[in-house]
């Protein structure tokens, strides 16, 4: 048996294995396929959404250079869904859900047929970290591709511009035909959604974690880097399977510490806090909200990308893309230099040659005159949050707010009282019941949050839950609140006109209330909301652990 096939060679090796092998030939195996190391390739491709319509033809590239290594690849499909196609509707619930169930096809496929590497190709936000989570389970030499990042639309213009038209036309200061004008030419093709919003940022997150090929989160998805990319993962994988370099030689507690000051230093996404708890768990790696705080502290926010910004993640391409700013922060002594990569080699090799960003670039702030001299990602915690919550700060909205309370228990009320012009300057909306179990599955609050901003309102109010945020939301913006409003949490005893205080500074989130009031209210409390009593929903309400511990299953 090669050193290689640690796990094929149990399926298709020696006479009592020939029903396996029969099978197999009527899949296009040949005799010579049988004695080769088998690469499994996780593919996310669907027609559901722009952001995975490609990535089948990424990963015919990927299979062709598995093969001309003298490896067999094995194509397989997981699931993916649309985020920003079911933003603000129920069919939301399930974007979180899907995370668990594409780590669980992958572990599923990959144990049952015995691979002995695997290749995980993902395009959206769920499905890169639910990639990752299965290929840290499984732990075998594995990498992961990223499908890349979409081209901008007419006039710079993305899917948030689109939707915080809708704010705009709520609010009458745009039409229903320049509304309909932006929406028909702000996605021109394949990729995902392009500012630092959750699927740029999860790719920098892997790539910075050394379980991508360097330089590949930044790529468009449509482009001649990004097929030169695919075509080079034969021979990574292969050098992988030789030195038997797995997911938990790679994915170490340095390697999460580098992950989490990259996507600082870019701006990135809310939601990195949820899932690199939760890839960290899955590689048995410790990592709480309290370490994205205490990172937070030396990191600086370096990037002018959207949604804070001004730039989109093709255009960092243009000027070399996220190993650049790696090289300048290593160079800081911000990064460990030793974490191995899916290369073989380690970051600091990797990143020894990197050429600096361009002397007139606009998009990367230098480590003296940064955006924000630490993290814009912001862990509170007070009354409001005991758990804690996660909040996205990036001073432009200022450091502290003080409002009154402005209730609602679910996403749809919410939207109702936007689009209604029924929220005001200096209103605190709390948005509950959208938590993991209270959900069930977390939605993201880009609709509202969008919707805000399109009305001018978004320096202007507060904006709470114990669901999520999308990449794409900017603004006052505090999520993750835990315990959330379904499991007790007083973010459920809240009423209208309850004064919240938000002080990032302090890193506080506190509602002005009594104990004996809070003690009043907690004995008149029932949840409003019952969790469904059978499917997909009701399995994970019944299962995932809280925000704060990565909302996982496991």
């Amino acid at each position: 048996m090669s050193k290689k096939r640690k796990y094929s060679s149990s399926l298709v090796d020696g006479p009592l294995q020939a029903t396996s092998r029969s099978m197999l030939r009527a899949t296009g195996f040949s005799d010579d396929d049988f004695s080769k190391p088998q690469v499994g390739v996780a593919s996310t491709w669907s027609m559901v959404t722009p952001c995975n319509m490609h990535i089948n033809d990424l990963a015919s590239l990927i299979c062709n250079s598995i093969d001309d290594e003298n490896l067999k690849s094995v194509l397989f499909n997981t699931i993916t869904i649309s985020d920003g196609i079911s933003m603000g509707t129920l069919g939301m619930r399930y974007s979180l859900v899907s995370r668990e169930v594409i780590a669980d096809s992958i572990e599923t496929v990959v144990e049952c047929q015995s691979f002995d590497g695997v290749v995980a190709i993902g395009g959206c936000d769920k499905n890169m970290p639910g990639c990752l989570i299965g290929l840290a389970r499984l732990n075998r030499p594995s990498i992961f591709v990223y499908g890349g990042s979409i081209r901008p639309g007419e006039n710079h213009t993305d899917l948030v511009t689109v939707m915080e038209g809708i704010g705009s036309y709520s609010s009458n200061k745009i039409s229903e035909k320049e509304l309909i004008a932006i929406e028909k030419t702000a996605l021109p093709g394949p990729g995902s959604c392009g500012g630092m919003y959750t699927a740029n940022t999860m790719a920098s997150a892997i790539e910075a974690l050394g379980m991508s090929l360097p330089g590949s989160s930044s790529q468009d998805a449509i482009s001649k880097e990004k097929k030169i990319d695919c075509k080079s993962i034969g021979k990574a994988i292969d050098n992988l399977l030789e030195k038997d370099i797995k997911p938990s030689d790679i994915m170490t507690r340095k390697a999460f510490e580098n992950s989490i000051r990259v996507i600082i230093a870019l701006g990135g996404s809310t939601n990195a806090v949820l899932h690199l708890i939760a890839m960290a768990k899955s590689i048995n790696v410790e990592l709480d909200i309290d370490d994205f705080e205490k990172i937070g502290k030396k990191s600086p926010l370096l990037a002018d990308l959207r949604p804070s910004g001004h730039y989109l993640m093709s255009e960092l391409n243009e000027i070399g893309g996220i190993q650049p700013l790696m090289k300048t922060l290593l160079d800081a002594d911000l990064l460990h230099g030793d974490c191995l990569t899916v290369t073989g080699k380690t970051l600091s090799e990797n990143l020894k040659d990197v050429e600096p960003y361009p002397e007139n670039q606009k998009i990367i702030f230098s480590l003296d005159k940064p955006i924000k001299k630490d993290s814009h990602l912001k862990i509170l915690k007070g009354n409001l949050a005991e758990e804690g919550a996660v909040a996205k700060i990036t001073g432009k909205e200022g450091l502290r707010f003080v409002g009154k309370a402005k209730v609602f228990n679910s996403e749809e009320e919410t939207l109702d009282a936007i689009y209604g012009s029924e929220i005001k300057s200096g209103d605190v909306i709390v948005v509950r019941y959208e938590g993991p179990v209270g959900g069930p599955g977390m939605r993201e609050m880009l609709k509202p949050t969008s919707a805000i901003m399109g009305q001018g309102l978004g320096d202007k109010v507060a904006f709470l839950t114990d669901g999520r945020f999308s990449g794409g939301s900017h603004g006052f913006v505090v999520g993750h609140i835990t315990p959330e409003a379904a499991t007790g949490g007083l973010i459920g005893l809240l009423e209208n006109g309850d004064e919240v205080t938000i002080d990032a500074e302090k890193g506080t989130i506190d509602v002005n209330l009594t104990e004996d009031e809070i003690i009043l209210r907690k004995k008149n409390w029932t949840n409003p909301k019952p969790i469904p009593s059978k499917g997909v929903l009701s399995k994970y309400a019944r299962s995932v652990k809280s925000a704060s511990e990565g909302a996982v299953t496991d």
